[in-house]
């Protein structure tokens, strides 16, 4: 199976199965002298793990994880990153019945199509527990941001049909709702939701927004590598990610030039925009605004209902799936987005390190003349 890979020169290579002994991530490309412990990354993996409240699997995990490699006295070496979170929870008997049926929503016709069998325990590689390793490389990148004066921020705008609109975003709440979003009383709603489609056995979809501020400008290739056509590969390569926009997104194309125009104007002798509808890139290159994606995500397909469906034998059949399930994989998916917008900014910060000789020649210490 190829294409577990992502990056160029900050590069990730994720592994494991939802039910196999662990699931993990390499890292190549990490330069030596980050601060990194096992803490720093656990605090990212802590924000996507099941069990805790009643709007995530009861699937108990602690996902603990483990620094195999390219970690020194608290320091990176340079050398590869390697770690693993051990599964300690499976319950591969929960998907007995689905071993010869196709589950509606997800990769089996797919998999077994392609490969001519599939690993039916909860998934295998398409299962929600792979973006452990993303998450745990995005903690990693998320600290080489942070010392360049990068932020990343992302959170639920909407859970089904309760939408936080702009003017109501709240930050600093973003941490203190079971649901990740920027505005308390706008997740208790979105709560009620959730609890009447939990009691209909069914399941909610939403949007998460990412907002990075401290871009500097020119972080991209212009033409196949787009900073928004690498980032959308990024987010997309997530399970149940539907669509991905960037500032006004598909609304751009019911407004007109002089209204998605964002215009420019002089301030302390910095070009600044009067407007950010491109999202913080021109030309497939950052722009030094805002930079802002958002990502919507189907409804869990795991549902509790009846479903028609076919089995391996060209059977018409009905399936309802046991075990435990989210009802809505938009809250531990917030960091996930997070994770995935830092490992591509680092690889294309790094990327653009080579785009202009003066760069090359002051990393050097030489005379660029």
């Amino acid at each position: 199976m190829s294409g577990s890979s992502f990056g160029k020169f900050f590069q990730i290579t994720t592994w494991g199965e939802s039910h196999g002994p662990g699931i993990g991530v390499v890292i190549d490309g990490c330069p030596a002298g980050v601060l990194l412990s096992e803490a720093d990354v656990q605090a990212f993996l802590d924000r996507r793990k099941p069990g805790q409240s009643k709007f995530t699997t009861r699937r108990k995990e602690s996902d603990q994880v483990e620094i195999l490699s390219g970690v020194f006295e608290g320091r990176t070496t340079g050398a590869s990153i390697s770690m693993i979170v051990r599964n300690l929870d499976q319950r591969s008997h929960d998907y007995g019945n689905i071993a010869e049926v196709f589950r509606p929503g997800h990769a089996d016709y797919t998999y077994t199509q392609k490969f001519g069998f599939r690993d039916y325990r909860g998934g295998g590689r398409s299962s929600g527990r792979e973006t452990i390793g993303r998450v745990a490389a995005g903690a990693v990148a998320s600290l080489i941001l942070n010392r360049l004066g990068i932020h990343v921020t992302a959170f639920a705008k909407s859970i089904g049909p309760v939408t936080v609109t702009e003017a109501d975003y709240r930050f600093d709440e973003i941490s203190q709702n079971r649901l990740f979003m920027p505005n308390n009383e706008l997740a208790k709603e979105a709560e009620g939701y959730l609890t009447q489609m939990m009691a209909g056995k069914d399941s909610a979809g939403g949007i998460i927004e990412c907002i990075v501020q401290g871009m500097p400008v020119g972080i991209g290739e212009p033409v196949f590598d787009k900073l928004d056509a690498i980032l959308g590969q990024a987010i997309f390569s997530i399970g149940a990610v539907k669509a991905v926009e960037f500032g006004s997104g598909m609304s751009a194309a019911t407004s007109s030039g002089s209204m998605n125009n964002d215009g420019f104007y002089m301030e302390n002798g910095q070009v600044q925009k009067m407007t950010n509808h491109a999202g913080g890139i021109l030309g497939g290159m950052s722009d030094g605004s805002d930079l802002v994606l958002r990502a919507a995500f189907k409804p869990t397909p795991s549902i509790a209902r009846a479903q028609q469906t076919v089995n391996g034998h060209g059977e018409n059949t009905k399936l309802v799936i046991h075990g435990r399930h989210d009802p809505i994989i938009v809250p531990r998916a917030v960091v996930v987005v997070e994770s995935m917008v830092a490992v591509t900014l680092v690889d294309m910060l790094f990327q653009n390190m080579c785009s202009r000789m003066e760069k090359i020649c002051e990393f050097y210490k030489t005379d660029s003349r």
